[in-house]
């Protein structure tokens, strides 16, 4: 099996408690999935500044295969980051070398070599997925809690697993949502509902799952970590309730540690 991840790479940094990792949403899925055993790639663009470095460090330790993971000149994406008890808030982004990210042919052509492509909305990679896809590869993308991007319709012809965060759990709003998407081409369309776990739609019935109990450090990485256990049921040719389960339980895992990822190399 294996996975590439496309898109954005930056540094979290909680500057009022003096802690700051590497991450990006398809960074986050990466290495997750590569913890569960999926050979993984990451095609981004890092910074030439000390926290690009960090970042071409970190991956490379985890065992990521970073042969296309880019170094331009000047600084590395950074999210300024604080806490509201358990949760995350977000502050000011710095995009850094990100601005100006370009996938290029060769880039196109080693993501499209893998069985599975995945990136997020803000990854900037949505202008490459019709190549990726039609060289044949499965493409999967993390659209977070933007429900009406307009990414969302733009990118559905080359999508084939959509995720979606959804903060008022199962209604009948977010049920026409998933059949909507799947209705016109998406194979699996998924919402997750935080601690009220999680609802699958595959064209043909509503799969749902609940979350399992953990001891909540920081909420930071749990969709990620989420789509990770998800997609590496999807390679793994299980059956939906049983990807649905995977996914649950690696975001158990990562909500218990602050950082986005755990330390241990098998997760599940």
């Amino acid at each position: 099996m294996k996975a590439a991840a496309i898109g954005d790479n930056c540094i979290d940094f909680y500057e009022r408690l003096g802690m700051k990792y590497p991450t990006g949403n398809v960074v986050d899925t990466g290495v997750n999935l590569h913890k569960l055993g999926v050979k993984t790639s990451i095609i981004s663009t890092t910074g030439s500044d000390e926290n690009g470095r960090w970042m071409i460090r970190t991956l490379e330790a985890e065992g990521l295969d970073i042969s296309h993971l880019k170094v331009a000149e000047g600084q590395t994406a950074v999210t300024y980051m604080d806490m509201n008890g358990l949760d995350r808030v977000h502050g000011d982004y710095v995009e850094g070398v990100l601005t100006d990210i370009v996938f290029d042919e060769e880039d196109i052509a080693f993501a499209a070599s893998h069985d599975l492509v995945h990136t997020a909305l803000w990854g900037k990679a949505e202008n490459v997925l019709p190549e990726i896809k039609k060289l044949g590869a499965r493409i999967s993308f993390d659209y977070a809690d933007r429900l009406d991007h307009e990414l969302v319709e733009s990118t559905l012809p080359y999508v084939d697993y959509a995720f979606y965060s959804y903060h008022k759990g199962r209604d009948g709003y977010i049920e026409s949502y998933l059949k909507d998407k799947v209705s016109r081409g998406i194979k699996i369309a998924v919402a997750t509902f935080g601690e009220q776990g999680s609802l699958a739609w595959d064209g043909k019935q509503f799969y749902e799952f609940s979350v399992f109990d953990a001891e909540v450090v920081n909420t930071v990485g749990a969709g990620d970590s989420y789509i990770a256990g998800f997609l590496f049921g999807i390679l793994s040719k299980m059956p939906i309730p049983q990807c649905m389960e995977i996914g649950a339980r690696v975001a158990a895992k990562v909500v218990s540690v602050f950082e986005p990822w755990v330390s241990e190399k098998n997760i599940i």
